[in-house]
């Protein structure tokens, strides 16, 4: 298949807001890929590169379109897919200047709508619905297949192209290969936001409480003496966790799934900003060094695998059973199990004054969810909310095309009178909300560039964010984690709104 098809398939699934016409879409383009072109259309209609990121940016993106676009188009999937997978391995010195070289070629062959589709794969700005969960339906109407078996076998394979092939190759039959094994990593599963604990066990019933911590996602396979450690990504760490690896290899049982947290702690025991504990996963990086500054404590809190033994479709009591039976209890995360709110409340008040996020509330009978968000597990956190000033909007993509969607956030700064950026969120806008932003915000319009409408520092937003992270890229070295938009406050000036001073006591008093 040429790529300008794919192109073309992608801004018309783009423009489509039906879901199952978009699905119909996608599983008629599925028929018609040869074997080997499957994999590679399924990651670019997702918005991901097989190869994943591979240091292209948008400078070089920019220096990489300088002539007139090819005419007639002549790309292919397996060429685009080549170069690529070519750039990925171009290492060591001067591999800067050899990917731009091949990327500017890549683009010289390419049509306008082709380096378009191009330029958004790669800075991952695909924004046209056709991610995992449509993206399943579709393989599973091309492959004339039950979509709970293509779902089941990506959950357990993180590879939607290597299920879609055998999907549509073997149908059925071809899917029945993927199961739990050791050693390769299943797609973790998530939880979904409660507002309280309160409102959590109404949900839930009795439940399982835990610590929910601020730290690095893992998931540990035991096979034998071998020991890999892969993120929330699904990508092998080990290397850089030496002590993670040695403390589960010592373990008593040969084959073994585990899924938890890492931190690092400061020598109060409270957890160091989620930052500095992921700087022990850089790529470039002194691993004894860090260690002996960094040293990572796992914290488990599930059971997937053991001796044999596939977990996951267990009920969660009897994971926990095994998870008490096999560790001790200082790699084994805090929990209690309990239907008393006021007890739930006291639990939640310990996680957040020994400086975690809040707690987990999981069911006691739920299987292990992978990939989703199950409605077995809730995650309630603490909240903190500020009012800021919206300093521009950039215009929203797929569903929001037409409509500011992307606010910039900024504090007071009162010294100067000026405002002072602490990050961008579209999260929480209605499309109410969007429309009404989408009229008024361009009427404090002072400038604009490309896709951002710069305003007048007018309006006020209320937001509501979980925590504040050490930023370079932002002028108060102070960026917002998980923000989203409650409501927009009419009844207030900006001279009214928070300033960074606030910012930054909230800051300390975390951390």
């Amino acid at each position: 298949m040429q790529l300008h098809e794919l192109a073309t398939l992608s801004a018309r699934v783009t423009r489509e807001t039906g879901r199952l016409a978009k699905i119909g879409h996608l599983a008629e383009c599925l028929r018609r890929l040869d074997p080997a072109e499957v994999p590679i259309a399924v990651a670019y209609l997702c918005g991901e590169l097989p190869q994943g990121r591979i240091g292209i940016g948008w400078s070089m993106l920019r220096e990489a379109v300088g002539g007139p676009p090819a005419h007639p188009p002549s790309l292919t999937l397996t060429d685009t897919d080549a170069c690529f997978e070519t750039m990925r391995q171009t290492t060591g010195s001067g591999s800067g200047r050899r990917r731009a070289e091949i990327l500017a070629g890549l683009m010289a062959r390419a049509s306008e709508p082709e380096r378009d589709f191009l330029k958004r794969l790669v800075l991952g700005e695909m924004r046209h619905g056709a991610l995992e969960g449509v993206m399943m339906e579709a393989v599973a109407k091309a492959a004339e297949t039950p979509s709970r078996s293509v779902r089941r076998a990506y959950f357990v394979t993180g590879s939607l192209g290597r299920v879609a092939a055998a999907a549509l190759a073997h149908g059925a039959s071809g899917l029945g290969g993927f199961r739990l094994t050791p050693g390769r990593p299943i797609l973790p599963a998530l939880a979904q936001p409660s507002d309280d604990v309160g409102d959590a066990l109404r949900h839930l019933g009795t439940a399982a409480l835990e610590y929910k911590m601020d730290g690095a996602r893992v998931q540990v396979h035991k096979v034998g003496s071998e020991v890999a450690v892969f993120t929330r990504g699904l990508r092998d760490v080990a290397a850089a966790v030496p002590e993670l690896v040695e403390g589960v290899r010592s373990l008593g049982c040969p084959d073994v799934i585990l899924d938890g947290e890492v931190l690092a702690l400061r020598p109060d025991g409270k957890p160091h900003p989620f930052q500095t504990t992921m700087r022990r996963f850089g790529r470039k990086l002194d691993v004894a060094e860090l260690r002996r500054e960094l040293p990572l404590v796992p914290y488990f809190f599930d059971c997937l695998y053991l001796e044999g033994e596939t977990l996951i479709d267990a009920p969660a009591h009897e994971r926990s059973r095994v998870l008490a039976a096999t560790l001790p209890d200082a790699l084994r995360m805090p929990r209690m199990v309990t239907d008393s709110a006021a007890a739930a409340g006291e639990f939640f008040a310990a996680a957040v004054a020994a400086g975690h996020e809040g707690v987990m509330a999981k069911t006691l009978d739920g299987v292990y969810e992978a990939g989703e968000r199950s409605r077995h597990w809730l995650k309630i956190k603490r909240v903190h909310t500020l009012d800021l000033v919206v300093l521009a909007a950039e215009w929203g993509h797929g569903r929001r095309r037409g409509w500011l969607s992307n606010l910039h956030l900024g504090a007071r700064d009162p010294s100067g009178g000026s405002f002072v950026m602490l990050g961008k969120t579209f999260k929480g806008l209605t499309d109410a909300m969007l429309r009404e932003q989408t009229e008024f915000l361009q009427r404090l319009e002072t400038a604009r560039d490309g896709h951002t409408v710069y305003v007048r520092p007018e309006a006020v937003v209320e937001v509501a964010f979980n925590d504040l992270q050490v930023s370079p890229q932002y002028p108060a070295g102070l960026a917002l984690r998980f923000a989203r938009v409650k409501r927009y406050r009419p009844d207030k000036r900006a001279e009214q709104a928070d300033t960074i001073d606030t910012v930054r006591a909230i800051h300390e008093a975390g951390h």
